[in-house]
């Protein structure tokens, strides 16, 4: 509904035929099986797992790419994604207790899956950046995502007792609808409008990052070593992907 909205004050784009399975493809991978294994997911393991099954999706984006839209992995890439993995789970799992066994192993499993279902919603949708408007193409895969989510929701979604809300559940839920879904993918298509998914993808290191500044500034924890060089191999991680490819010298 939100990015139907939004888009009622841009001037609409016809979306051709022959694009639609791309953007059905889209709603089923980066909305109904990347939210549905996530929640079900971290509902079946803990957060620290699924944080750390989460730093997987940078590599899955990477093969993704190179298997999907031909995208060459250089050495660069793959040092940059190394650097960025290293220093996420620097912060994430270093003197925390966590685990991998059988009463995880599904609630695992599935926020993997919802990592591949990621890495694979951003390798097809680049190319539909190329035709259309960022709005354009989100509030369809949404469109197309919802499609796929009602079988398995609706009756969910007729169990829940709206008047029986705390409020700071409410505040809560407007957090998750507005901020970490409607902004981030919001956001995510427009980065790709202007750069490719490895580098969308690896900003995704920068989560325990923000996480620990925001813990650090509340007076929840410290600065130590660790953090500190965690930070740097995520900002160097970062950069190494991120920055530009110089532009081919025109000879004269």
């Amino acid at each position: 509904m939100l990015f139907w909205l939004l888009s009622l004050f841009r001037k609409q784009e016809q979306i051709r035929r022959k694009d639609l399975p791309r953007l059905i493809a889209c709603g089923l991978f980066g909305v109904a099986i990347n939210q549905l294994l996530f929640f079900n997911g971290l509902n079946a393991t803990t957060p620290i797992n699924a944080a750390i099954m989460m730093t997987t999706n940078p590599i899955l984006v990477l093969i993704a790419a190179a298997i999907i839209l031909k995208e060459r992995v250089t050495i660069l890439k793959v040092t940059g994604i190394t650097l960025g993995l290293l220093g996420a789970l620097g912060l994430i799992a270093f003197g925390k207790s966590f685990g991998f066994g059988a009463d995880t192993l599904k609630g695992d499993v599935l926020v993997f899956i919802n990592a591949m279902s990621y890495g694979i919603y951003l390798v097809l949708v680049k190319p539909l950046m190329t035709k259309y408007s960022p709005l354009t193409v989100i509030k369809w895969a949404f469109s197309f995502g919802l499609l796929f989510v009602l079988p398995f929701g609706a009756e969910q979604f007729n169990e829940i007792q709206w008047a029986e809300f705390p409020e700071f559940i409410r505040w809560e839920t407007a957090y998750v609808v507005i901020c970490t879904t409607f902004l981030a993918y919001l956001l995510n298509i427009f980065a790709l409008k202007r750069v490719q998914p490895s580098v969308v993808s690896i900003y995704i290191y920068s989560q325990p990052l923000l996480a620990a500044i925001v813990s650090i500034s509340l007076g929840k924890d410290q600065i130590d070593a660790l953090k500190l060089i965690s930070a740097a191999f995520i900002f160097s991680g970062v950069y190494i992907v991120s920055r530009p490819k110089k532009k081919a010298l025109k000879r004269t």
